[in-house]
Parts: C-alpha cells; structure tokens; sequence
C-alpha cells in the first residue's frame, strides 16, 4: 500500500461529519454522562451564567431596563445608557471588537467560547441533557429506550421529558423577549388579555417552538451546520492554537491492556538479554489503552484521538473521561488535555507568536477608539440647519435675521425643556417659531424653526461662524456651530 493511501484511510473520518451516515441519515448521539474536575468547574460557571442571563432583565436604572435591545422600535439601551441609530457608529465599533476578540481568542484558544460560554452549549449539555439523564438513565439506557416498542413506561418518559422541554424553550423565549421589548411588556403580553398584544403572543409562541426543536431536535447540529463559528474556525486555528488535544506523542501505539500477561524467557538466551526483550514488548504501546470513553462522552460523537475536527466545541468532557482512567491504570493525566499541536510535538507551548501579537493590537487600537467615542458622546444631540432658499433679513433695529429649523434628539430617560443662548458672539437673540421653549421627551426627538438675529456690527461678511448653548435647567448639555449669513460687505 503507497503511502498516499496511508494518508487517505487515516483521515476517512474527514469525509463526513460525524452526526451524518453516509446516506446522509442523521446519526443520533447518545453521550455518557461526564463528570470529573472540568465539568464540576463548567456546572458552576453555568450557575452564574444563569444568574446573569435570568437576572439582567430585572434590573432597571432610573425605571429603565439595564439592557434592551430593541431592534422593531430603534431604541437600544446597554447598562442604562440609551443608544439611537445616529449612535450606530459606536455599535459598528464595538461589532468590529467583538469580531476581533473572537479571533483572537479562537487562535489562543481554540473554540473554548463553545465550549464553557455559548448559550447553545450550555443549556444543550448543563440543562436538556442533565433532564434527559435523570428521566432516560445514561446513554446506555437511553439507547435502549428508543429502540424499544411503546410500552407506558416509555409514553409516560417521552411526555414529561418533551413537556419539561418546551417549558424551558418557553422560559428561554421570554427571557429573550424581555432583552428585546422589556420585560414590562413580557408581563403585559402574559397577564393581559391575547387581542391587546396579538403579535407579542405570536412572536413569543414562534420563538417558543424554535428554541424547542434547536434543544431537543437539532442539539449538536446547530454547531455543525449551523452556526458560522464552527466553519471560521477552520481559518483560524495553527498549531499554535490552544485546543483539547489527545497527546498522540504520549498516546500512541494504543492498544488494550493485557491483565496477568506473561512472556517466556528463551532458553538460549541470558537473564539480561531476557529483561531487554520485555523491556522491548512493554514499550510497544503508548498511555493510551484504547477504552474510548473519550467517545462516549463526546456531545458530538467524535475521536479527539484523530485530532482537531470541525465537530468539537472544546468541551472538555473528554479530558474528564480520559484523566479518570490515567488515574485507574496508574498512568499520568493530562493524555488528553488543553494544549496545542506544536506544544505536544514539541512539549513546549508559546501563547505569543506573531499573529498573536498583531490581533491583540488591533483590537486595544479599537478599543481605545471606542472609549474615545464613548466618552465625546453626548446625552443631547442639537443640530441647526439654515431653511433653504431663505436669504438674511434685516430688521427695524439694524440686526441681522437668519430662519432655522432645529431637531433636538434627547437619550437620556428625562424630559427636557431646553434654552438657545448664543455663545459667539455674545450678542445673538433667538426668536422660537411658536412662542413655546423648546421641549423634548425622554429617548425621543423635537423638531422646530427659530430667528436668529445678530446685531449687523458683530458680523464680519457674508459667512460666519457661531456658537449656539444649549441649556437644560441652566446647566450647559451642549454646543452646536453652523453658519450664519449676513450682508456682503
């Protein structure tokens, strides 16, 4: 057989994925439940990741949500700020570091954000599995159910276990609702009768059903076939990346362990040749004894053994396994375990490395940018705009009158009535269109027309430059500069 064949009957678990025959049926996985050191440290993480995704909602800042996302209505607030589309600039910022920070945790790394942090992750294997495990039993038995008859034992299973299913999708639906609309809203649409938010109750019975089928139909395929992150991922690990790997160095040749197994000392030969000879047979094999638990308890169904695949999400259930058998057969830990290929190659792992570097300084120039941003960012928008086609009027009194329209957009969660003053030159009076001072609601935007007028002396030629205050309980909120135009001289 040439070595080009080698290559090819190794790598035949790349053909397919690993939730997919080669019919193209779906493959249902059935991992053994984990347990061990990692998993107990992922329990817990999933316990304040809870806390933080349930409790959010709750929290509101002067009678605000803390967080809301309201994409229908424009109206975005991220821990009680308010944010509007002319703010978007600041949110294309923050997506450009949220996408940069992916990349470069995923070349650090790897994909342990699947693993530990993504929402699909962590209730897939730390909430539905955990119910399916306590009504189905372990793998074994849940393998063994299925391919049962229906007995009423199995409908009693199959009703409760589908029913606890749809309640979390619907606790999940709600929660994701209220991050949308609020959860005031939430409680109206539940309490209040269905004709008075018929599409609130629709949406909340859509996003019901989706949740529903992505956990307790689709499960690993979403990170498989669905989900972009897994395909980038491809692009985005080296050798450098850190990954769960299996130490095939440490690991291989695998093969079962042979309990009592003795070797016959030939009669020709010396004591010392015989001790070289069993020296030789015991070093045969690796660490590795061939027990694939590492399988068994992959949410995905794969053999780490045959490196990094599209279908691990750096769960590290396989560590867990594989640790706990070392431990069993008096090997150390750690065959299979958070490193990267050129780390197990070479036993020495590097965090920086070139790209490493050049990511992480685009994304602190990033950073750094946004703060800027943030921090010249104002609660109050003002612009004046002259009213076109209107040329500069002079008046009885000898000043100089300019017509404009103003829009006035307020983020904050108060009203507010606001004052023009004119801050260059100190001279200018403002006349409101109306006769009422200008006015704007919480989170919303005013429109109106005012005079401005300048005495002709203050005015340098047919284009000037002024600075008008805009002031909320006589406190300065912002400055606005347009153009003003008067006589040509």
């Amino acid at each position: 057989m040439s070595s080009d064949q080698n290559i090819k009957n190794s790598e035949q678990f790349r053909d397919q994925i690993s939730t997919v025959d080669k019919s193209g049926k779906r493959v249902w996985i059935y991992p053994k439940k984990p347990s061990g050191k990692f998993t107990n440290y992922r329990t817990w993480l999933s316990y304040v990741y809870f806390v933080i995704l349930f409790g959010l909602p709750f929290i509101k800042v002067n009678g605000e949500p803390f967080i809301l996302i309201n994409i229908l209505e424009r109206n975005f607030i991220l821990f009680g700020l308010h944010f509007g589309p002319q703010d978007f600039y600041l949110f294309a910022i923050a997506m450009l570091i949220f996408l940069v920070f992916i990349i470069l945790f995923t070349v650090v790394f790897g994909r342990l954000f699947c693993g530990w942090i993504c929402p699909q992750t962590v209730f897939m294997e730390l909430v539905y599995r955990r119910i399916e495990y306590a009504i189905d039993g372990d793998y074994n038995a849940q393998r063994k159910l299925d391919a049962s008859p229906w007995t009423t034992d199995k409908i009693i299973k199959r009703v409760s276990k589908q029913a606890i299913f749809f309640g979390i999708a619907v606790l999940i639906s709600n929660t994701f609702l209220a991050y949308i609309i609020g959860l005031d809203e939430v409680v109206k649409i539940i309490q209040e009768p269905i004709a008075l938010h018929a599409g609130g109750f629709i949406a909340m019975i859509i996003f019901s059903f989706v949740f529903y089928i992505v956990f307790a139909r689709l499960r690993e395929q979403v990170c498989t076939t669905i989900c972009p992150y897994g395909r980038l991922q491809g692009v985005m690990l080296d050798n450098k990346s850190l990954v769960v790997a299996y130490d095939f160095v440490r690991g291989e040749p695998r093969g079962k362990i042979q309990k009592n197994k003795t070797i016959s000392q030939p009669a020709a030969v010396t004591s010392d040749v015989a001790e070289d000879y069993f020296a030789s047979v015991q070093n045969k094999l690796g660490d590795c004894i061939d027990c694939k638990l590492c399988i068994h308890v992959c949410p995905t169904g794969i053999d780490i053994r045959n490196g990094t695949q599209l279908e691990c999400v750096n769960c590290t259930a396989c560590m867990d396994a594989c640790d706990e058998v070392m431990v069993k057969v008096d090997r150390p830990k750690g065959l299979i375990r958070l490193d990267s290929i050129e780390g197990i190659e070479k036993g020495k792992h590097k965090f920086l490395n070139a790209r490493t570097i050049a990511y992480s300084a685009v994304l602190f120039i990033l950073i750094g940018v946004e703060i800027v941003l943030f921090s010249l960012r104002s609660d109050v928008e003002v612009l004046f705009l002259r009213t076109g086609g209107l040329l500069s009027q002079e008046q009885a009194d000898g000043s100089i009158s300019n017509l404009y329209n103003y829009q006035m957009i307020n983020k904050t969660a108060d009203s507010l009535t606001v004052e023009f003053k004119m801050l260059e030159p100190e001279t200018g009076t403002f006349e409101i269109i109306g006769g009422e001072k200008p006015a704007v609601g919480k989170n919303s935007k005013s429109e109106g027309a005012v005079f401005i007028k300048i005495p002709k002396e203050k005015l340098e030629g047919g284009k000037n430059k002024i600075v008008i205050g805009v002031y909320a309980e006589g406190k300065l909120i912002t400055k606005v500069k347009t153009t003003f135009f008067g006589p040509i001289k």
